[in-house]
């Protein structure tokens, strides 16, 4: 019996589960791009083509896989440091539903039982956001693909009318719902991307998009906490992010009609979560309104995690990170001359909420 009862608490004490139920009442929330998550077959109507077995890259399901077991490696890593798996995950550069699927039932991750919150959107290459999240934990209300529109706005793209006819994007994700009962709505964008000279008003008009609906939402559901998460395209001291959010870098900065950006600090201390051409940066943005860190006693709230300062995480370890070569100390991306060897250009973030004492 002795030896049943130890074995017993060695499993629990090995079970990734220090922040599910309520007694700790923490969460995590994260956002990871998945960097090209495709299958091997042709979406209709999509420009996947480099993603097939006789494309550009020979995506085989050899590769297919590999890919999918390093992306499910990475959130499993994550679980190990944090002792939990993510409540809250936010995703982009996904094909569609079924990547999702497969990703979610891989042996690394399975057990946190994720669920799927998904929308088949416009961008012409096939590419979505995603939300995962735990059940146990989240309860969804209601999701909302909010299309990524040009109407409506002061902002002058310096676009002609034929290039905003042409003109597609991702949708912007929207699901609300219950964090262990409390309200809570998450925002997963993936911004227009800077290639090709596109211009920053085009990710200023992202901004727009998740502020109004965010100061909306606020108005239906007072005290409703948001969190929005995404690939911006831009760092948190760019624009998109200061103006059109309207996002603080000090918690005492922010009012009702503010986010706090917990990875604006982090931005000017040199932080990165990918490099380009040697510079770093922070695109792979969360951000959260004011009554998740100004939240009553006794409700979920923001908290420090890096050195008790930085109330966000990037999360880069040896495997994810080139060790040689041109790219050394830099994400290590999926493909390489030999095939399938790297994780994601982009490193994931996350923060952790927890209950106010």
């Amino acid at each position: 019996m002795k030896r049943l009862v130890y074995a017993i608490l060695i499993l629990l004490m090995a079970a990734p589960a220090v922040f599910a139920g309520k007694p700790g009442r923490s969460y995590v929330i994260g956002f990871y791009n998945l960097e090209n998550l495709f299958d091997t077959y042709h979406d209709e109507g999509k420009n996947d083509y480099e993603y097939l077995p006789d494309g550009a890259n020979q995506w085989t399901d050899v590769k297919y896989n590999k890919k999918l077991h390093n992306m499910a490696s990475v959130i499993r890593a994550m679980a190990d440091e944090n002792k939990a798996f993510h409540s809250i995950l936010g995703v982009s550069e996904i094909e569609n539903r079924h990547v999702l699927e497969d990703l979610v039932s891989q042996p690394e991750i399975a057990g946190a039982n994720f669920q799927i919150v998904h929308y088949d959107g416009p961008d012409r290459r096939g590419v979505d956001v995603a939300l995962l999240y735990r059940p146990e934990h989240f309860q969804v209300i209601e999701s909302q693909s909010i299309p990524f529109t040009l109407e409506g706005t002061s902002i002058d793209f310096g676009m002609t009318d034929d290039e905003k006819d042409y003109f597609r994007t991702r949708d912007i994700l929207m699901v609300r719902g219950l964090l262990d009962g409390e309200m809570f709505a998450f925002f997963v964008a993936h911004l227009p991307s800077r290639l090709g000279g596109k211009s920053g008003a085009l990710r200023d008009r992202g901004g727009e998009i998740i502020y109004r609906r965010s100061m909306e939402l606020m108005q239906e559901f007072p005290g409703i906490k948001i969190v929005a998460m995404g690939d911006m395209n831009d760092n948190p001291t760019d624009p998109s992010m200061t103006k059109y959010v309207n996002a603080k870098e000090k918690i005492g900065e922010v009012g009702p009609e503010n986010f706090f950006s917990p990875f604006m600090s982090m931005y000017k201390a040199g932080y990165g979560s990918l490099a380009y051409r040697g510079v770093w940066s922070i695109f792979d943005i969360i951000i959260v309104n004011s009554n998740l860190c100004n939240a009553p006693k006794g409700t979920l709230e923001i908290k420090p995690i890096v050195n008790k300062k930085y109330y966000a995480r990037i999360f880069r370890q040896p495997f994810m990170t080139n060790q040689e070569g041109q790219y050394k100390d830099t994400p290590k991306r999926t493909l390489a001359d030999t095939g399938v060897e790297g994780y994601s250009d982009h490193y994931p973030t996350y923060i952790v909420v927890s209950n106010k004492k």
